[in-house]
């Protein structure tokens, strides 16, 4: 038995706020560690104590286990709890944390360094008689034996990096011409992203479900299953939407999956919380994919459905306690469905973004739960995953718990920052999922290139922020006026006001006149039509309106004159009123400017002053938020100068490369 007092949780945002929270309710101390970035991050202030490891990069602080042994041992703590991502499945730290005379609350070096080994772990697993995918794991790593054993598997087949997951290091290759250059990024983001370029292949199983097993083991050779979650709706082989149990699920293939999840489990002696990762087919065979040997992200929806708080239990297991329940005991009560708030943009392929929180309230209401590290005012920087937060909601049913989390994305408060809430709300809304038939080809098969497009405001969202604009800039005037009659109000000595706002978006111009009609309805007008809009009422950042006999509630963030942001329906706008600025910032030049898209590395420049470059020819790799993405040329022409270097950092909106276009006319 190994007792402790304090814990250092070596993590950030919500993972660390999360472990923190159940912690202090056991009685614990709780460390955070801290980067430059995140010296004023919820998790540092949540915690008893704090460490500054070092500058924002994760290379120089979240993954560098010196500084965070050293933080451990300046906060005088016992305990390291990992969370997931960073050192979480990292033997070596977990090693060193032994060796510091630490309790590491997680499984053993040995069994992280088996099964953080796609390979590796594989092949215990055929010995342990768990369902495998067809594939190659062998150690000869040569082009020519990896090809050889894809003539063997056939197409399509999936490349993979070995040595970790989250979709880095993947490739599906759907033909044999296709598989050199497939290896060739793959080895790359895999080398980038986990030190090791070992690739193993897997034969595609098209069209299945991602279904996993939460498995829980302690010392006294007890090992369970909390039941499942299907994890099958997914972008860039990343979860975005999570739930349990599995819509498919029968007791009889609950039975033998769960049997096989714990089988793999024994198999290398495992201790704490585990994951075990299924492919489920149409005809309901299933092959094992992978374990991960960390709490996983989407753990709240088992404890949601079971009633156990996992961090707890793996405290407890971790100083030697006994789990203290059977298999028997695990009961599943209701539905919960978990998805995935990340700051990114849909439009662009889901590309990361990075900017300030101006403006944060998750929703509160039944069977609702928000795990999240962001607050009003903090800086979502590029140097860490886009996740921001997880949206949680339980039901009696499926249907109760999606209605509920639709509704509490759509009354969530977010201003500031590009999100995916609007996709996330319509992958719940689609029939697909309603009726519990995602695969993970849900995406790609349910959302088109339309689908994903940033939603455009209306005359109705322009005339609701106009009549917003209207009236706090008329009760701003009211406070500054030494002596204001509001029998004054919206009357000059040539009559009913006329106020005019020129809102430009994406697509379209709104030119509308705001026109009093009495203290609370306005007449809006553009060209020949006209809206009738009453204000209901408007305090701090909701306002109540009803427009054409249609009432409507919507949330505001007002970031200075001008300027107004809604958001309603789960979709936010942006609107800025032009006749307020006395002039446009000039445009910036089109395409012949290649800017940085966000702020990262350069691992690559792929062009040189006086090269011929057509549309879509790959100019530079950027990595940013933990993915690779290329930088295409958007016109056709020579390249005149480049300002980007391998291996130097860029900021969003930096001029990398510049393009003189092709003369059309030549």
């Amino acid at each position: 038995m190994r007792t402790f007092k304090t814990i250092l949780v070596a993590n950030r945002g919500e993972i660390a706020c999360r472990v923190m929270r159940s912690a202090r309710e056991m009685g614990y101390r709780t460390v955070a560690v801290y980067s430059d970035a995140d010296a004023s991050a919820p998790h540092v202030r949540m915690a008893d104590d704090a460490v500054r490891i070092g500058p924002a990069p994760v290379s120089e602080s979240y993954l560098d286990m010196n500084r965070i042994l050293a933080a451990a041992k300046q906060s005088n703590a016992e305990a390291v709890h990992p969370g997931y991502g960073f050192l979480s499945e990292n033997a070596e730290f977990a090693r060193a944390c032994a060796d510091a005379g630490l309790t590491f609350i997680g499984p053993s070096a040995e069994a992280i360094d088996l099964m953080g080994n796609k390979a590796a772990a594989k092949r215990r697993m055929i010995e342990a008689g768990v369902p495998c995918v067809p594939g190659y794991e062998d150690a000869d790593q040569s082009d020519e034996a990896l090809l050889a054993a894809a003539r063997v598997i056939g197409f399509p087949l999936m490349v993979k990096a070995a040595a970790g997951g989250g979709g880095r290091g993947m490739r599906l290759v759907d033909a044999a011409s296709a598989l050199p250059d497939a290896l060739t990024a793959a080895r790359s983001e895999a080398l980038n992203a986990f030190g090791s370029d070992e690739l193993i292949l897997e034969k595609a199983i098209l069209r299945p479900r991602h279904v996993e097993m939460q498995v829980f083991a302690d010392a006294h050779g007890n090992t369970i299953h909390l039941g499942e979650r299907d994890c099958s709706v997914q972008r860039r082989h990343q979860k975005v939407v999570e739930e349990a149990p599995c819509p498919v699920m029968t007791e009889e293939l609950r039975q033998q999956m769960g049997n096989a999840a714990v089988d793999a489990a024994r198999s290398i002696d495992y201790r704490g919380a585990g994951t075990v990762e299924f492919l489920l087919g149409t005809d309901g065979t299933f092959y094992f994919l992978e374990m991960n040997t960390r709490l996983q992200v989407e753990h709240p929806v088992t404890e949601m459905i079971t009633g156990l708080d996992l961090v707890a239990l793996q405290i407890q297991v971790s100083e030697g306690h006994p789990l203290g329940l059977e298999q028997s005991d695990i009961s599943l009560t209701g539905h919960a469905i978990e998805v995935r708030l990340y700051a990114e943009d849909t439009a662009q392929d889901f590309l990361p973004c990075t900017g300030d929180v101006e403006l944060w309230r998750p929703a509160a209401g039944a069977g609702l739960r928000f795990d999240s590290g962001i607050e009003t005012g903090q800086a979502v920087s590029p140097f860490y995953d886009p996740m921001i937060a997880k949206a949680i909601s339980w039901g009696e049913t499926r249907e109760i718990a999606r209605h509920r989390l639709i509704e509490g994305l759509r009354d969530t408060v977010l201003f500031g920052l590009t999100t995916n809430r609007g996709f996330l709300i319509d992958a719940l809304s689609k029939d697909t999922f309603a009726a519990g038939e995602a695969t993970t080809a849900f995406i790609g098969e349910e959302f088109s290139v339309d689908d994903l497009a940033e939603p455009q405001p209306n005359l109705e969202h322009a005339a609701m922020a106009a009549v917003i604009q209207y009236q706090t800039e008329r009760s701003e005037a009211q406070t500054r006026a030494i002596i204001a009659s509001t029998e004054l109000l919206d009357w000059s000595s040539g009559g009913n006001l006329l106020s005019r706002y020129v809102y430009a978006s994406t697509e379209q111009e709104f030119d509308v006149t705001v026109s009093p009609e009495d203290a609370a309805t306005y007449r809006i007008t553009q060209g020949d039509e006209t809206l009738i809009v009453e204000m209901l009422h408007l305090q701090g950042d909701t306002a109540r309106l009803r427009i054409d006999g249609r009432r409507r509630d919507v949330h505001m963030y007002i970031p200075g004159p001008g300027r107004i942001q809604l958001a309603l329906d789960g979709q936010a706008f942006s609107f800025r009123n032009r006749i307020a600025f006395a002039a446009d910032a000039e445009e910036a030049a089109g395409g012949g400017r290649v800017l940085a898209p966000m702020h990262g590395t350069l691992l690559d420049v792929l062009v040189a002053p006086g090269d011929t470059v057509n549309v879509g020819t790959r100019l530079a790799v950027l990595e940013a938020m933990k993915m690779q993405h290329d930088i295409l040329s958007e016109i056709d022409g020579t390249v005149v100068a480049v300002n980007a270097k391998p291996d130097a950092q860029a900021a969003a909106g930096d001029m990398l490369i510049e393009i003189e276009p092709t003369d059309q006319e030549a």
